[in-house]
């Protein structure tokens, strides 16, 4: 699929980021510490998507650091629960 096609679905794909953001937040607030994380996760990589589709360099960059960040908190998490 192009970006061009993709692109039709930017604005449904950031109500979804939204609600993930809300998600994350009620779970930061309960302290689920990895509910946040997989709530955190595709909203970055959403808006990764959304920042590659309109040239935004600065969210681009920050929400691959951030989804970096939460890949490592959540293989960390699983690591030492096992």
């Amino acid at each position: 699929m192009t970006y061009e096609k993709l692109s039709a679905h930017e604005q449904r794909l950031k109500w979804i980021a939204v609600l993930l953001g809300l998600c994350s937040t009620v779970a930061i607030v309960q302290d689920w510490q990895l509910a946040a994380m997989l709530f955190g996760l595709p909203f970055c990589l959403i808006w990764i998507f959304c920042a590659w589709l309109r040239t935004e360099p600065q969210l681009k960059y920050i929400n691959i650091v951030f989804s970096a960040l939460y890949v490592y908190g959540i293989a960390r998490y699983f690591a030492l629960s096992a």
